[in-house]
């Protein structure tokens, strides 16, 4: 039996051999050849909130195989037009082993009429990937944006990218803005700037918070932001007639919104922030603010809600910089 085992092995593998030899024998193996039609596609490449004066940035890339032709045109069309900075590279860029951008000449600097931005290629070249720069406009504050990239060839044929829909957030933000105790140091979120008594005087309903910087002995005062209402907490101030309101302040710490204080954290502030904070039982006031502390506001009024970001304190000059997100309740 054992004898009949091995016999039957070696008979099997006997009849295979030629099998093996022949199926090791194909052709050598040849790259497959890759699609030489005209095609595109698009990336976003800009991330957070869509807000009004910044930018919506997009890669779009085209190509078609050499042995065909070369790049005509392409252009990108907004379904609301952008701002006068709009722009679609007329460079097309690469990276480098340094992780660096280089850029490479490929056709003239863009041309835009009304929602269209175009660029026309010099260069012979049969692939390209252009950057397109959407300043959003006033326009589109609260409303959505979408927009259709298409290339032209050579050889006539045409392609194109309908991009998804990209929301405009209604908030809009003010930066760098300067508090000096006894000076500027009444800020208004309504118009997001900074009076000194004067301005204030004249623009009484629309202050929302005073600055101060008081060293207490005992006491965490230092850099502080308090409501006209709270006489309390603003010693030796004497507030401008009609200065009065009481401004809802919830302090916060660790919310580094990238827009505001241009750090390297991926932490925005949006809209639906602002729609979901609850300001029941909140004070009117806070002390102590410190670099990178920060504090969500609404106006006596609700007209307003706002994200206040502190992004620079200085004991010596008695100042505070801060940055500021608004959304209108109404």
């Amino acid at each position: 039996m054992k004898m009949k085992k091995i016999t039957s092995f070696w008979t099997v593998l006997l009849f295979l051999c030629p099998m093996i030899i022949f199926c090791c024998t194909d052709d050598e193996y040849k790259v497959p050849k890759g699609n030489t039609a005209l095609f595109n596609d698009c990336i976003k490449r800009t991330v957070g909130p869509n807000m009004v004066g910044l930018n919506l940035e997009f890669a779009y890339a085209m190509a078609l195989g050499p042995e065909k032709g070369k790049l005509i045109s392409a252009q990108v069309e907004a379904s609301i037009a952008g701002a006068p900075e709009t722009y679609l590279e007329h460079r097309s860029f690469y990276t480098n082993m340094s992780g660096v951008d280089i850029p490479i000449t490929v056709g003239e600097p863009s041309t835009t009429n009304a929602a269209i931005t175009k660029v026309i290629f010099t260069s012979d070249t049969c692939a390209a990937t252009l950057r397109y720069y959407y300043r959003i406009p006033e326009e589109a504050r609260g409303k959505s944006v979408s927009f259709t990239f298409s290339a032209e060839a050579s050889t006539g044929e045409k392609v194109s990218f309908k991009s998804d829909s990209y929301e405009v957030a209604k908030m809009d933000m003010q930066l760098d803005i300067v508090l000096s105790d006894n000076d500027k140091c009444y800020l208004s979120v309504a118009d997001m700037t900074a009076y000194n008594a004067a301005e204030a005087a004249s623009n009484s309903a629309k202050i929302d918070l005073v600055y101060l910087y008081r060293a207490i002995t005992g006491i965490s005062f230092n850099h502080a932001l308090v409501s006209p209402s709270n006489t309390e907490y603003l010693p030796e101030v004497t507030l401008p007639a009609g200065v009065s309101n009481r401004t809802s302040y919830w302090k916060v710490w660790g919310l580094r919104d990238r827009h505001l204080a241009r750090l390297q954290y991926g932490v925005y502030v949006d809209d639906l922030d602002f729609q979901k904070m609850d300001f029941t039982g909140a004070p009117d006031y806070g002390l102590d603010m410190k670099l990178e502390s920060g504090a969500w506001v609404e106006t006596s009024d609700r007209k307003y809600r706002a994200y206040i970001y502190v992004n620079n304190v200085n004991n010596s000059t008695r100042e505070m910089t801060v940055s500021i997100k608004r959304y209108p309740l109404n």
